[in-house]
């Protein structure tokens, strides 16, 4: 909501960006869940703002290549200007992803929260998320299933499994 409302200093006809990561294992029910979810609120916001351009595009981000970072492979909006605004790593049906399979991710990960960009994750998404070292001294949340494995990988994190949404600013 704060996006919409223009705390990241966009110009009326700017969208925001949100991207949902595809990292190997990523449940694609849930890309697809937060892709109409974020759509909807897209044109919900677009309702209430005098703009021709949707406030929300949402874009998908996978690697396609190895030793490459991730590119965009889908776009609500390919033709706006927008600005990056936040990257999710939803959850996924397997075994957390291990730090071989997060690897791939973690520097550009780390670069886009350098830029600014707001980091979050669902379930266990939150190793990928984990592995770029950004939770040292955080409260973090993932599920329940993984406190102890969470506990073991990133011991310098306050995991707060029950809490459901944890809002740290930034991640």
């Amino acid at each position: 909501i704060d996006i919409v409302r223009g705390k990241n200093d966009m110009t009326p006809d700017e969208s925001v960006e949100i991207g949902l990561v595809l990292y190997p294992g990523a449940q694609r029910a849930a890309v697809l869940g937060l892709t109409d979810l974020f759509a909807l609120a897209g044109r919900v916001a677009a309702d209430r703002r005098i703009s021709a351009a949707s406030p929300l595009r949402v874009s998908h981000w996978q690697l396609d290549a190895p030793g490459k970072a991730p590119v965009r492979v889908f776009d609500t909006a390919p033709d706006d200007v927008s600005k990056l605004a936040a990257l999710i790593l939803p959850p996924c049906l397997e075994d957390p992803p291990s730090p071989k399979a997060a690897a791939p991710f973690t520097g550009w990960l780390r670069n886009q929260h350098g830029m600014g960009v707001t980091l979050g994750s669902v379930c266990a998404g939150a190793f990928v998320l984990g592995e770029t070292g950004l939770f040292g001294g955080r409260t973090v949340t993932t599920h329940w299933l993984f406190v102890d494995l969470f506990h073991e990988r990133f011991p310098d994190a306050r995991l707060d499994a029950d809490q459901l949404v944890i809002d740290d600013g930034d991640i």
